[in-house]
């Protein structure tokens, strides 16, 4: 297993995290040279925008975004590039089966998981004919809408426990093709909940009522309890984040042992340094 993992290491480095690529990537573009699509052209060119009546609205504060390092939610950065080669990689793996739920997990906590899942997500909605719900599904921790900026009082515990409708939970952050579950109460019985018919139905329906979402679900870390392996069962795809110089390769090792291997997608290696 080891040996294979550094394969998926080496090959994440090189096609998800290729910091020399990256470098070579302007900065800031030339408008004169390179043009944003018009939202005009963008639906002549099939461009799916929703209009989220149903949601609650926030306003996303784009200098807190910039600090805490949400960076594809901005064009025409390396960082962005990065992200959609990702996209591009998952969508390679989940298009051909109708795959659309993924799941985002790592090891242990401090990996870079959220962060991955917010930017992944930001990508995601950039495509033309795809819009991506992410959805917190630590029920002890939610940090995704820490992580954008925003207050939240609700989410999918409030869901499970106070039957609160979804609309009532879900948020829309301003952005096209985007809707969020972050924030709410935080409880113990994390387990117990995840594995109730209710969790079950609202995974299904997730899934099933736009066939042209993806829903991404930022899960806690696999050794820290059992939650991720319940996820795992209710998801199509399973991203592994793993920090580099941190993670212990018998820690990776065991939380893979504890996934369905045939839903592994594969590796993220977050917080890589390149020796030149």
């Amino acid at each position: 297993m080891a040996a294979q993992l550094k394969n998926i290491f080496e090959d994440v480095y090189k096609k998800f995290m290729n910091m020399e690529q990256s470098r070579e990537l302007p900065a800031k573009l030339d408008k004169a040279d390179i043009q944003t699509i018009s939202r005009e052209d963008r639906a002549k060119a099939g461009w799916i925008s929703p209009v989220y009546t149903m949601s609650r609205k926030v306003r996303l504060d784009m200098k807190t975004l910039a600090n805490n390092r949400c960076a594809a939610v901005f064009p025409c950065t390396a960082e962005t590039e990065v992200y959609k080669v990702l996209r591009t990689r998952i969508l390679d793996c989940t298009k051909k089966n109708g795959s659309n739920t993924i799941m985002v997990t790592s090891a242990l906590p401090r990996e870079g998981k959220t962060l991955t899942a917010i930017n992944l997500s930001f990508a995601f909605a950039k495509l033309f004919e795809q819009t991506v719900l992410l959805v917190d599904g630590d029920l002890r921790q939610q940090d995704i809408h820490k992580y954008l900026g925003y207050e939240s009082d609700r989410g999918l515990v409030d869901y499970l426990l106070d039957r609160m409708p979804l609309s009532e939970i879900m948020t829309w952050p301003g952005i096209d093709k985007i809707t969020l579950i972050s924030g709410g109460r935080l409880v113990r019985e994390s387990t117990e909940l995840l594995i109730t018919s209710r969790m079950w139905e609202l995974a299904s329906e997730m899934k099933d009522r736009y066939p042209d979402r993806y829903v991404i679900f930022d899960a806690p870390p696999v050794l820290t309890s059992a939650d991720a392996m319940n996820f795992a069962q209710m998801v199509d795809g399973i991203l592994v984040v793993v920090q580099a110089e941190k993670t212990n390769v018998d820690d990776v090792n065991a939380a893979i042992s504890l996934l369905p291997i045939e839903k592994i997608i594969g590796a993220v290696l977050n917080k890589f340094a390149p020796t030149r």
